[in-house]
């Protein structure tokens, strides 16, 4: 199947991925989106790993099939350059009533890697998905062969099923003071958090006030959190997981692309400022436009960062690079 891949991946690329050499030249992109949609693939909800030197991206991945309904997935594709993507390789089963998407990140937990998705049920063809919307983690010794997904009880084991409440856009993250807790934040009434020391047994914790696919990162002794409001990403920052203070929000160059004009969200970023090649932090997202249709014309983008606060993309100049806007 055909893909609307920026160029295809190199010769030289595929080399490199097999050697786990990498080296990111940001000169080198003509275009921040590095996997571009259209009416035949939609990608959305990036989260990204990098280890031995090759970036792992995961993302939601739809797409029209022969009987006429649009299927989701979780997929991942890999790149040593950000530059040069393989295929996608869908991870996830098939079913209008499982639709596993939005994957939230991937962490070491146990020996294994964990990675974290979401159930969006969409059977009858709905805009988003049904109130059984749940959360759930897939287990990999290697990044490539992983489990079927497992349900994530967060709201408590005696709570059943149907009444843990429509829930989607999962993130796990360890606690910065207490390595031995886990926390998993979602999108139900804001945005809210529960624990676990195992990632089995949940204790629901509450709840606060922010947008939908939550990224989180521990930045001098505090918690840094990006979310997606209506539009763009917006910051919050809190010592304590408890009080939060808004800290700004960016749309980036959206007035620019025409590919982000519907919706710039999701944004996902990882911290690579010591990592010998890379050296920035990184914000994975998804822009959709020029229209708002959810099942088509969605792409995915890069930007990246020396302090979170300022952002460089391909193309940026003084006058498409608004700043971060303190709300």
């Amino acid at each position: 199947m055909k893909h609307n891949f920026g160029r295809a991946i190199s010769a030289a690329a595929l080399f490199a991925l097999a050697s786990g050499a990498a080296a990111v030249d940001f000169t080198a992109f003509k275009s921040p989106i590095i996997i571009r949609g259209g009416p035949t693939a939609w990608y959305g909800d990036p989260a990204a790993i990098y280890t031995d030197g090759v970036f792992r991206l995961y993302y939601t991945f739809g797409r029209p099939e022969p009987d006429g309904r649009f299927y989701m997935y979780t997929a991942v594709s890999k790149s040593t350059n950000l530059v040069d993507w393989t295929e996608p390789r869908i991870l996830t089963p098939r079913g209008l009533n499982l639709n596993f998407s939005s994957p939230g990140d991937v962490v070491r937990f146990g020996g294994e890697w964990i990675l974290c998705v979401t159930s969006y049920p969409r059977p009858n063809g709905e805009r988003y998905a049904n109130d059984t919307a749940r959360l759930w983690i897939m287990r990999s010794r290697d990044l490539e062969n992983w489990s079927e997904p497992e349900l994530l009880k967060v709201k408590g084991t005696d709570v059943p099923v149907e009444q843990m409440g429509r829930m989607i856009d999962p993130y796990l993250l360890q606690d910065k003071d207490d390595p031995g807790k886990w926390w998993c934040f979602y999108k139900q009434n804001g945005v809210s958090l529960s624990w676990s020391r195992d990632l089995k047994t949940w204790n629901y914790w509450g709840h606060v006030d922010a947008g939908e696919n939550v990224c989180v990162l521990v930045e001098d002794g505090e918690y840094v959190m990006f979310h997606s409001p209506k539009n763009g990403i917006g910051v919050k920052r809190s010592k304590d997981l408890k009080t939060w203070r808004d800290d700004g929000l960016t749309i980036l160059g959206q007035k620019d692309w025409d590919w982000a004009h519907g919706r710039l969200t999701a944004g996902f970023v990882l911290d690579l400022r010591k990592e010998p090649g890379v050296g920035k932090y990184l914000m994975f997202f998804h822009g959709s436009g020029p229209g708002t249709d959810r099942n088509s014309l969605q792409s995915l983008g890069l930007a990246w960062s020396d302090d979170l606060v300022n952002w460089n993309w391909p193309g940026k100049s003084v006058t498409n690079s608004p700043p971060s806007q303190s709300k």
